[in-house]
């Protein structure tokens, strides 16, 4: 699976997706139940460490994603135009973490108008894939506070 890792160059069109979020719908589309689960428990085993520096802040209120019923708190920084993502979530929630690993995968280090084109249906159909609907609220959250990040760093 390293290749969903693979950073691509260049802005991802409006309303699509970056290559990364492309191959990773496709990647579940083909697997059945048994390898979607072994794939998600890849990505949550990929689930990079909050760094030290925001750790202080994990707890604060501004951060978390309260529409996610798993404890999320979920960071920003941008870079010459880039944005990177990084969050605190307990080792407890496997399917968040995986979640989140796949978003941070493919949105890391892109440009910030690449999350702001991620179309309103990617959650869904991702949820569709994996065959778990019923974190799809508290997912379309995260991905909302990523584009919320996203819109501050452009209007700053």
């Amino acid at each position: 699976m390293s290749a969903e890792f693979q950073r691509s160059e260049g802005t991802a069109a409006e309303g699509s997706l970056p290559p990364e979020l492309e191959r990773v719908l496709e990647l579940f589309s083909r697997l059945g139940r048994e390898q979607t689960m072994q794939a998600l428990v890849e990505y949550a085993n990929r689930f990079p460490e909050l760094p030290e520096r925001f750790a202080a802040q994990a707890a604060s209120e501004e951060h978390k994603v309260h529409e996610c019923m798993t404890p999320v708190a979920l960071f920003s920084e941008v870079d010459d135009g880039t944005i990177r993502f990084y969050a605190d979530v307990p080792r407890n929630a496997p399917t968040i973490r995986a979640l989140l690993s796949i978003l941070m995968a493919g949105l890391n280090g892109r440009p910030l108008e690449d999350v702001l084109a991620i179309p309103p249906d990617f959650v869904t159909r991702l949820m569709r894939n994996v065959g778990l609907s019923t974190r799809e609220r508290g997912l379309q959250a995260i991905l909302g506070r990523m584009k919320r990040h996203a819109r501050e760093a452009l209007a700053a």
